[in-house]
């Protein structure tokens, strides 16, 4: 059997590779990314090897000026900007905001990694166990696991047996693309909005509308739905309490869509655990115990209190990830 999945608002599955702002250049509003190995070769032949390899070592970005004919002549990839306003918020960026993670890619091109959908399912699955037994509970026993000198390395092993027999292999882009999306993260307190970040991130992103498919092995089951209805009715929550109406709207649009799913980068905390009512004192006391988020829980405030949210052109948009996961016969 196959699978496939269908892109419903930009989702990013990486591999850890980042562009450097020294291996590219914006032109055109796009990102072309520079063949560095080619111009190497090039300016070997010649005195300016020297000035570029110096501008390399030294600048947070290549100037346009001088080197900005590579950007046309010397790309080996070409992406464009979700909104050509991208161009002026990318030239006001701090350098540090300009590193630019990319999509899961190979010699043979774009891929979803399987391991991102078999982990969406399979913490789909333990929601559904836990709902059945009682999320109250579990979280309750979870915590009294915690209550001790030394936090178990396996928190929540007991609880959690939801291993899918499906497995999904790599899945490979059928149709649609990619385009540079900007990033930033929103802070909700007391009902008020306010953006963390005083300049955007960006991020190579699968467009809505994108399809890939791979090999399904194991067992037709796909992802139950009450998991992913779950994470969304909080999703539209706050996107509602932050005034934010077409993340809203566009939240609404998901609803009773088949198969869908969250997953790869920017879904936060949510949307990787099988609880999502953090409110519960139980849930607080396990987090509380967690290096990671002691800080955060000691503070009082709503947790996660952030969220990654896209743009699209000036207008927040987005939260990143949502697909729909479609099991097909062949």
């Amino acid at each position: 059997m196959r699978y496939r999945i269908t892109v419903l608002t930009p989702t990013l599955v990486g591999d850890g590779q980042r562009l450097s702002p020294i291996d590219y250049m914006v032109w055109k509003d796009q990102v072309n990314v520079l063949d560095q190995r080619r111009i190497f070769k090039m300016l070997a032949k010649g005195p300016r090897l020297e000035p570029y390899l110096e501008q390399i070592r030294r600048a947070t970005k290549l100037d346009f000026a001088s080197w900005g004919g590579y950007a046309q002549n010397y790309a080996v990839r070409r992406i464009p900007f979700e909104h050509p306003l991208l161009t002026k918020a990318f030239e006001a960026a701090r350098p540090d905001s300009l590193h630019i993670p990319l999509f899961a890619n190979t010699p043979t091109g774009p891929v979803l990694p399987g391991s991102a959908v078999r982990g969406a399912i399979r913490t789909a699955l333990t929601f559904l166990r836990w709902r059945d037994r009682g999320v109250e509970k579990v979280l309750e026993q979870a915590a009294e696991r915690v209550s001790g000198d030394r936090i178990p390395r396996y928190l929540s092993q007991p609880f959690d047996n939801s291993d899918p027999k499906a497995k999904p292999g790599d899945a490979r882009l059928v149709s649609g693309g990619f385009k540079i999306y900007q990033v930033r993260t929103s802070r909700l307190q007391q009902g008020v909005l306010s953006w963390k970040d005083t300049t955007p991130a960006f991020a190579e992103m699968a467009t809505p509308g994108t399809t890939f498919e791979g090999a399904w092995t194991g067992g037709r089951a796909a992802a139950p739905a009450p998991w992913a209805e779950s994470l969304l009715e909080g999703q539209i929550l706050y996107a509602t309490q932050a005034k934010l109406p077409v993340l809203a709207a566009k939240l609404e649009e998901l609803r009773g869509k088949p198969g869908l799913l969250s997953i790869g980068w920017g879904g936060g905390f949510l949307g990787k655990t099988a609880a999502h009512d953090t409110t519960q004192a139980a849930y607080r006391t396990v987090l509380r115990a967690m290096p990671f988020y002691s800080r955060a829980i000691q503070t009082g405030l709503p947790f996660p209190k952030t969220r990654r949210i896209l743009s699209e052109g000036p207008t927040p948009a987005f939260f990143p990830g949502w697909v729909s996961l479609e099991v097909l016969d062949k």
